[in-house]
């Protein structure tokens, strides 16, 4: 089954006060990368997080972002520093006697210090904190496999379609890759007529010879064996169980190297210009090759 290796998910999950919200994309990679942006509460679990996406992703760069919500925070928000409260109420006294004042301190002049009222710190339940976050993330995982199964089944379609046009246009290269040995036999008569004109013509025998030769030099019999072979065999990994680009990415440089090797021994311009054809089609093909997983 194939897969692309670009996609977007976003899951969350709330248990108790505690809310996780998860954001996964992902994108080409050659292996599985991470970029995991997590709050201070679950930096511990970044690995355990990772371990969640490997089990859904073989390949691609995985950036997550994680967002932790605790409604209990609204709750008893602050809270009151008394030691400081008193000391610097016994400090506006010493103030006032000094000074021989006659108003008394106010709760304004006290609560105008800095860090007498201070957020309460509370410590989040981090057994209830990886509860909600690793169901979030794993939510998050299988709709990212999912939305990458959907992409992989466009990119199938059109890689497919692709193939089909490279072996209908290979049927036509079989027809002209015939004309190669005739094509040479001829171009060799009409140059030796040229260097022979006048004389003796040339022993027929030895230019049977001369033609096997170069009919042997610009055969290009195994690379049509070959690429019907890859053809078949992209058509395999294509349909496998699991989606495997690289193995897919590979076919597409043999398919490339024996496309190559045809046009340097290319007779014709027409045959010149159906090999320029397959490698546009073939590089059409690699683009999308690198989408997959």
């Amino acid at each position: 089954m194939i897969k692309s290796m670009t996609a977007f998910a976003k899951a969350a999950h709330t248990k108790d006060t505690v809310t996780a919200e998860v954001i996964v994309r992902s994108y080409n990679s050659r292996h599985l990368d991470f970029a995991v942006y997590l709050p201070e509460t679950c930096q511990e679990f970044e690995e355990d997080i990772k371990k969640i996406i490997t089990r859904f992703h073989q390949r691609g760069r995985m950036e997550i972002r994680i967002t932790i919500q605790d409604d209990s925070m609204d709750q008893d928000q602050f809270a009151v520093d008394e030691t400081k409260a008193a000391a610097y109420f016994k400090a506006l006294k010493q103030i006032q006697t000094c000074l021989n004042l006659s108003c008394e301190p106010t709760l304004e002049q006290v609560l105008s210090a800095r860090n007498i009222v201070v957020p309460a710190a509370r410590q989040l339940d981090q057994k209830l904190l990886w509860q909600v976050v690793s169901l979030a993330v794993e939510t998050a995982a299988l709709e990212l496999d999912n939305m990458r199964q959907k992409e992989g089944s466009h990119i199938y379609q059109d890689l497919m379609f692709r193939m089909d046009a490279i072996e209908g246009q290979m049927v036509l290269v079989k027809e002209q890759v015939k004309e190669i040995p005739i094509l040479y036999k001829k171009r060799l008569e009409e140059r030796l007529a040229k260097l022979t004109f006048g004389k003796e013509g040339i022993d027929p025998v030895r230019l049977a010879q001369e033609v096997a030769m170069l009919a042997d030099k610009s055969d290009v019999s195994e690379e049509m064996v070959r690429i019907v072979s890859h053809i078949s065999q992209f058509r395999e990994v294509m349909n496998a169980d699991r989606s495997q680009g690289q193995k897919l990415n590979f076919l597409i440089q043999e398919f490339n190297r024996e496309f190559n090797t045809i046009g340097s021994k290319a007779g014709n311009a027409a045959l010149s210009h159906m090999v320029v054809d397959l490698k546009s089609r073939l590089e059409k093909i690699r683009e999308q090759v690198q989408n997959i997983e």
